[in-house]
C-alpha cells in the first residue's frame, strides 16, 4: 500500500526547493586550504546583482587553458606573447604542462627540462602571468600523468607483490635456494604452507598428448612447463586443442599463459564423456593491450575455476584469436586456483580506456568439493628469519611444504608523456612520505628557485586523469591492512599468486579488501596527501577524478580529497560520456562549487575546428553539471611560424589560430554560462549508489532515469559519513538533496553502511533496489554476513520486487522491482523539466534561493519550437542569452500551482537560460509569439561590398569589390579561394522614416566561421553561432550608415592551397598537417544575404 502522508510531505517540500535554509555549496571540508579554490557558492542574492554578474561576469569566473610546452619548444618571448594573448582573449587561468611527445610526433628543441634556459623560461612565464593577473597551475610532474620523475628510486615507486617458490619435504632441517628474481626486489616475508595432498596435480608433458587441429607438431610445448616455448595460431576462425591422458584427472582449474603478443579471443573448455564432448567452461581471453599502464604483467595468465570434473580427454576451443597469436602454456589442474587472480591483483586490468561500472566485478567461484585442497590460513607460517641472503635454512615439520619468498618489485610505470630528462618511475601511491619527496623535487624546486614576488599567481598543483595502472603493495601494507580490517594479511600473501587460502570465497574476500585498501590509499594517502602538501605552500590541488588506463581507485572518493575536480570531453565522439558525470557528481556530493572539464579536445582535422562546431558537446556537459571551462589546448608558440606548433590532439586555442582574435566571443559565452551554473545548488532528484567495489570509474543508472529528471552518483563514504534525511529527502551537509537513493544490482554491502541506510530510511529516506545478501569483505567474517542478512530482512521485510514492490519502514520506504518512473510516481516527484519525448533538449537546474536557473540546450541542428514545463511555481520567467548577455522577459506562461509551462523556441544548437524570479506574479496568456518575437525584414544589404584581406596572408593586396556575397572558397581567384585569416567586409545602407523604429538587428546568416560587427565605427557585437544576429539599435542612425563585418575563417584553406606548392614557397609551417591538394575546402567569409531585421512582438 502506498502511504499518502509520506507522499504529501515530500511533494510539499519539492515546491519549496528547501529555499528556507539558504544553504549553499562550499568546498569539501576535507579539502579546505589556504586558498579555497572552489570558494563559497553565491547565495540567492538580488536579481539585479545576478543580472549584473551575468552581463559582465566577475574575474572569479575563470576561463582556463591547458598550456602545453611541447618537447622543449618554448622561448621567453613566446611564453610572454602567449600570456598577453590569453589576457586579450579573456583567458585568466593557465595550467602549464611540460609535455614530451617523442621525436616522431614533436622534435625535441634545445630547451631541455631543468636546464638554466628552461628555468629562465619558467621564471619569465610566472612573472608575466603575475603582472597580468593570470592564475597559473603546474602539472605536478613532467607529462600529463601522473606523479613521478627521474628522482623516484625503485624503493619509492609503485610496486607489486612478487614471489619465488620452492617445494620442500619437512621432517628435519631443510635447505633451499630462493633466489631474488631481480635486483630491485625488496623482501617482504617468507611464508610456508603445507602443500595440499592430491593424487594427480595436473596434466604434464610426461603423461599427456597434445594435438592442435589433428596434428601434434609443436603442440606439446603447451604443457612443457617452459613459458618461452609458444604455440602460434594460423589465423583460422577456430583452433581446437585436444589434451588426452591415460588416467583420470579431477579438473578444478584451467590456467592459460598467452604467448607474448597481443591476443583477444573466446575460449571453450570441454570434457569428453560417454555422449561426446560437453562444455564445462566458457571464458574470454583479453591480453590485447600489452602496455603496463593496464597491468604490470602484460601477458598475465588467465585462470578459470570449474566445478570438479573428472576426465581423460579435454578439448580447448579458441575462437577469434587471429594469426600469429597463441599460447605459451596451458595448465589443467586438479588443484584449485583463484579465478582471474591476475585481474583481481591488478596484474592485468581493463584493456580499454572506458571501464564501465561492471568491469571489475567477478562471478562467485565454484565451491570446493574438498576443503582440504585449500590452504588453511591458520597454518601459514612466517619463516622470514630463516632466510639468509638467497638461502633458506629451516627446521621444517614433517610433510610436503611450499615455501614462498615474497617481496615488492616496481611496476615499472613512468610519468608520461615527458621528455627523457623528465621521465622516471611513478611515485608510490600508498605512502605519503615518498609523495613529499616527489613534490620537493619538482614543484618544490620551482618554489625555491623563483622569487615569491615573481610567482604571485602560481596557485595550483595539477593532476590530470590517472593512467598508471595498479599498485597492490607498499612498505606499510601489512600494518595498514591490519589497522583497517582487523585481521592479518600475511597468511593470505599466497593468494596474490592464485593460491586458494581458506576457500575460493575467502580468497576473493581478501582480494576485495586489498583492492578497497588500494583505492582508499590512492584517495587519502596520494590525493589527500598531495593536497595537504600543496596547502603547506599556499597552493591548491586540481584533479581529474578518474582514469582511463589502469585506474585502481574509486572515482568519487578519489575526487573528494581534492580542492577542485574536473572531467573532460572531446568535441566529437564518446570521450566525456562518463567522465563529466564522474566529476560533477563528485563535486555535488562533496560540496564543491566548481566543476571543471578539459574541454573540446580532439584528434585529426587539425585547424579545422572552430567554436560553433564544438559548442553542442560543451553545452551537453553544461547540462550535466560542468561549470568551469578549461580549454584544451593552448600549445606554446616559441617563434613566428604560422600556424606554428601543434600536436595530434586538441583544438588549437592559441594566438596563431586565425580565429583567436575573435575568441572573446566564445569565452564571453563560456564565462556567462559558468557564472550562472556556479550559482546556488545543483538540483537532482535521484542519487545512484555506485556500490563499494573498487576499482570504479563510473556508476550505473539502472533502472534508467526518465527524461525530465537529473541525477548524481553517490558513494559509500558520503552516505556513511555525510548523509542525513530531512523532510523525507536524502540530505548532504551543504544542502544537496535527493528524493530517492538507488542501489545497484549487487548482492553485497558492508554492515556498517547498511546500518546507516537502515537508520536513514527509518528517519524518512526512500530507498529503491535489491536487498544485499552478504558483506563483500573478509572483515568480521562470518558474523558480518549474518548482520547484513538480519538488517536486510528487517529493512526490506516482505518486499521481494515481484509480489510486493513497496513497504513503509519507519518514516521512510523501501522499494524494489520498480522502474524509475514508477518509483518517482510513488514519491510524487514531478519532472523537473518536461519537454516532448522527441524534443532534442537537455537541461540543468540550479537553485539559487529566490531565483531558479534552468539551462536548456538544443542538441540538434534544426530550429525547434516546443512547450517546456518547469517544476517551479509563483515565479516569473525570463530568457537570459549567454551568447549576447541579453536579458528579456518571457511574458507568456501558465502557472497551475504546481509547475510553470511556457512556449519555447531554440535555434539550431542554441542554448538559453530560463531564469524564474520568485515574486508570485500571475501568468500572462497569448498565442506563443510573445516569448519569441518574429523577425521582420527591414532591408537586405545588397552591396556593393568592399573586401579587405589581412596583410601578410597571401590574400589580394588591394581591396576587392563584390556586388554579391558568396563563399570565398568558390572564388576563381586562388588568392581568395585559399585565403585564411581576417577579411573586412564594408558597405553602407540608408534607414529612412519608420525603418529605424523598434529594435533593429543585423542578421548575417551562418558565417565561416566567426565575425565581429561594427556600425558607424562602433563595435556592436559578434556572431559565431545561431541565430547569427546582432542588436544594432543603439548604433544605427537615420540616413546613411556604415557597416563593417570582420570575418575570420580557419587555417584549412590556406594549408590546402600551400600543399599545392613546393615546400620552400609555402610560407606556412606546422607539425601535424593532414591537408592535401585534393582536400575539401571549408566555408569561408560571408555567404548569406546580410539583412536588417526588426523584432515584432504580437
Amino acid at each position: 500500500m502506498r502511504d499518502g502522508s509520506l507522499h504529501r510531505t515530500i511533494f510539499t517540500h519539492n515546491l519549496k526547493y528547501s529555499c528556507d535554509e539558504q544553504t549553499i555549496e562550499t568546498d569539501s571540508d576535507a579539502a579546505a586550504g589556504p586558498r579555497s579554490a572552489g570558494g563559497a557558492a553565491p547565495k540567492g542574492g538580488s536579481h539585479a546583482a545576478l543580472a549584473a554578474g551575468f552581463v559582465a561576469p566577475p574575474d572569479s569566473v575563470q576561463t582556463s587553458v591547458y598550456w602545453y610546452w611541447l618537447s622543449g619548444n618554448v622561448s621567453k618571448e613566446g611564453v610572454v606573447k602567449d600570456l598577453e594573448a590569453m589576457k586579450r582573449a579573456g583567458i585568466n587561468r593557465a595550467f602549464i604542462g611540460n609535455i614530451g611527445l617523442g621525436e616522431l610526433a614533436t622534435p625535441y628543441a634545445p630547451v631541455k627540462l631543468f636546464t638554466d634556459e628552461w628555468w629562465g623560461v619558467t621564471h619569465a612565464a610566472l612573472k608575466r602571468a603575475s603582472e597580468l593577473g593570470i592564475e597559473i597551475g603546474m602539472f605536478n610532474s613532467p607529462g600529463w600523468s601522473q606523479a613521478g620523475g627521474p628522482w623516484i628510486e625503485p624503493g619509492q615507486a609503485m610496486r607489486y607483490l612478487a614471489s619465488v617458490k620452492a617445494h620442500v619435504r619437512g621432517g628435519g632441517k631443510v635447505e633451499a635456494e630462493l633466489p631474488r628474481p631481480s635486483a630491485d626486489f625488496q623482501d617482504v616475508r617468507v611464508v610456508a604452507y603445507a602443500a595440499p595432498a592430491v593424487g594427480r596435480a595436473a596434466l604434464t608433458a610426461a603423461d599427456t598428448r597434445v594435438t592442435v587441429a589433428g596434428t601434434a607438431a609443436g603442440a606439446q610445448c603447451l604443457i612443457d612447463g617452459d613459458p618461452a616455448t609458444e604455440l602460434l595460431f594460423d589465423g583460422s576462425p577456430e583452433a581446437v586443442i585436444d589434451l588426452v591422458t591415460d588416467a583420470d584427472l579431477d579438473l578444478r582449474n584451467i590456467t592459460v599463459w598467452p604467448a607474448r603478443r597481443p591476443i583477444r579471443a573466446e575460449a571453450e573448455l570441454q570434457v569428453k564423456g560417454a555422449d561426446g564432448y560437453r562444455t564445462i567452461a566458457s571464458f574470454g581471453i583479453d591480453r590485447s593491450n600489452p602496455n603496463i599502464e593496464v597491468g604490470f604483467d602484460p601477458y598475465a595468465p588467465v585462470s578459470v575455476s570449474v566445478a570438479k570434473t573428472t576426465g581423460r580427454e579435454f578439448r580447448l576451443i579458441v575462437r577469434g584469436a587471429g594469426k600469429d597469436t597463441g599460447f605459451a602454456e596451458v595448465l589443467l589442474s586438479s588443484l584449485p586456483r583463484v579465478e582471474r587472480y591476475a585481474e583481481k591483483t591488478f596484474a592485468k586490468m581493463f584493456q580499454s580506456p572506458l571501464p564501465y561500472w561492471e568491469e571489475y566485478q567477478w562471478r562467485d567461484q565454484p565451491v570446493l568439493d574438498d576443503a582440504s585442497l585449500a590452504v588453511d590460513p591458520a597454518e601459514v607460517v612466517d619463516i622470514t628469519e630463516c632466510l639468509d641472503g638467497d638461502r633458506l635454512v629451516w627446521e621444517a615439520p614433517a610433510g610436503e611444504w611450499v615455501v614462498m619468498r615474497t617481496g615488492m618489485r616496481p611496476t615499472g610505470i613512468q610519468n608520461s608523456p615527458a621528455a627523457p630528462e623528465g621521465t622516471g618511475l611513478e611515485v608510490d601511491k600508498m605512502t605519503p612520505a615518498y609523495l613529499q619527496h616527489h613534490f620537493d623535487a619538482f614543484i618544490g624546486e620551482i618554489l625555491r628557485r623563483i622569487p615569491a614576488e615573481d610567482r604571485r599567481t602560481f596557485r595550483v598543483v595539477v593532476a590530470d586523469s590517472y593512467e598508471k595502472g595498479g599498485q597492490n603493495f607498499t612498505d606499510t601494507f601489512l600494518t595498514d591492512f591490519r589497522e583497517r580490517y582487523g585481521y592479518d594479511a600475511l597468511p593470505f600473501l599466497p593468494v596474490y599468486d592464485g593460491v586458494v587460502v581458506g576457500s575460493q570465497d575467502i580468497s576473493d574476500r581478501f582480494l576485495w579488501d586489498m583492492r578497497r585498501l588500494a583505492a582508499d590509499k590512492l584517495a587519502y594517502a596520494h590525493i589527500g596527501g598531495l593536497r595537504e602538501i600543496a596547502h603547506k605552500y599556499g597552493l591548491t590541488l586540481w584533479l581529474e577524478n578518474y582514469g582511463h588506463w589502469g585506474y585502481p581507485g574509486e572515482f568519487l572518493q578519489y575526487g573528494g580529497q581534492s580542492d577542485e575536480v574536473g572531467g573532460e570531453f572531446w568535441g566529437e565522439g564518446s570521450l566525456g560520456d562518463i567522465e563529466n558525470r564522474a566529476a560533477s557528481s563528485c563535486a555535488h556530493i562533496y560540496g564543491k562549487r566548481k566543476v571543471s572539464a578539459e574541454s573540446y579536445t580532439s584528434a585529426g582535422n587539425d585547424f579545422g575546428r572552430y567554436p560553433a562546431m564544438v559548442k553542442p558537446r560543451g553545452d551537453r556537459f553544461f547540462s550535466e553539471g560542468i561549470n568551469n571551462t578549461l580549454l584544451h589546448v593552448y600549445i606554446s608558440q616559441p617563434g613566428d611560424e604560422l600556424p606554428g606548433m601543434n600536436a595530434w590532439f586538441g583544438t588549437e586555442f592559441n594566438r596563431n589560430n586565425t580565429w583567436f582574435s575573435h575568441i572573446d566571443l566564445f569565452t564571453d559565452y563560456l564565462k556567462r554560462v559558468n557564472y550562472m551554473l556556479q550559482q546556488g545548488l545543483n538540483v537532482a532528484d535521484v542519487a545512484y549508489f555506485i556500490g563499494e567495489d573498487a576499482p570504479k570509474m563510473t556508476g550505473v543508472t539502472d533502472p534508467a532515469l526518465p527524461r525530465g529528471y537529473q541525477y548524481d552518483y553517490i558513494n559509500g563514504e558520503v552516505l556513511l559519513e555525510r548523509a542525513t534525511v530531512k523532510d523525507g529527502l536524502w540530505t548532504l551537509p551543504h544542502g544537496t538533496q535527493y528524493w530517492i537513493l538507488m542501489l545497484p544490482k549487487l548482492e553485497t554491502m558492508r554492515p556498517e553502511l547498511l546500518a546507516k541506510l537502515q537508520a536513514l530510511v527509518r528517519e524518512g529516506g526512500v530507498l529503491l533496489g535489491p536487498a544485499p545478501q552478504r558483506s563483500p569483505s573478509l572483515e568480521g567474517y562470518p558474523d558480518a554476513d549474518a548482520r547484513v542478512r538480519r538488517m536486510a530482512a528487517e529493512l526490506w521485510g516482505g518486499v521481494d520486487g515481484k509480489a510486493v514492490k513497496a513497504a513503509r519502514y519507519g518514516k521512510g520506504a523501501v522499494l524494489d522491482g520498480m522502474s524509475m518512473e514508477e518509483a518517482l510516481a510513488y514519491v510524487q516527484c514531478l519532472p523537473d523539466c518536461e519537454v516532448g519525448a522527441d524534443v532534442p533538449v537537455l537541461f540543468g537546474h540550479r537553485d539559487a534561493g529566490d531565483v531558479q536557473i534552468y539551462f536548456l540546450t538544443n542538441q540538434s541542428d534544426a530550429r525547434i519550437a516546443f512547450p517546456c514545463t518547469l517544476r517551479v511555481t509563483g515565479s516569473v520567467p525570463e530568457a537570459w542569452d549567454a551568447v549576447t548577455g541579453a536579458i528579456r522577459p518571457l511574458p507568456e506562461f501558465e502557472d497551475d500551482g504546481r509547475r510553470t509551462t511556457l512556449p519555447m523556441v531554440l535555434e539550431p544548437n542554441q542554448s538559453l537560460f530560463v531564469v524564474l524570479r520568485a515574486d508570485g506574479a500571475g501568468a500572462a496568456h497569448g498565442d506563443g509569439t510573445a516569448n519569441f518575437p518574429t523577425p521582420v525584414r527591414v532591408k537586405t544589404l545588397d552591396g556593393p561590398w568592399t573586401l579587405t584581406f589581412q596583410e601578410g596572408r597571401r590574400g589580394p593586396a588591394e581591396p576587392v569589390v563584390a556586388d554579391e556575397l558568396k563563399d570565398l572558397r568558390l572564388s576563381d581567384d586562388e588568392s581568395v579561394r585559399y585565403f585564411s585569416g581576417s577579411v573586412r567586409y564594408e558597405t553602407t545602407f540608408d534607414l529612412r522614416g519608420k525603418e529605424k523604429s523598434g529594435r533593429l538587428y543585423v542578421n548575417t546568416g551562418q558565417v565561416g566561421v566567426m565575425a565581429k560587427v561594427y556600425v558607424n565605427g562602433k563595435y556592436a557585437g559578434g556572431v559565431w553561432t545561431a541565430p547569427y544576429r546582432v542588436d544594432v539599435t543603439d548604433f544605427v542612425r537615420k540616413g546613411k550608415n556604415t557597416l563593417v563585418i570582420d570575418v575570420v575563417n580557419t587555417w584549412v584553406n590556406r594549408l590546402i592551397g600551400d600543399s599545392r606548392l613546393p615546400e620552400d614557397q609555402r610560407g606556412t609551417w606546422t607539425l601535424n598537417n593532414p591537408w592535401r591538394p585534393d582536400s575539401q575546402l571549408q566555408p569561408s567569409g560571408l555567404f548569406n544575404p546580410v539583412v536588417i531585421e526588426r523584432m515584432i512582438a504580437r
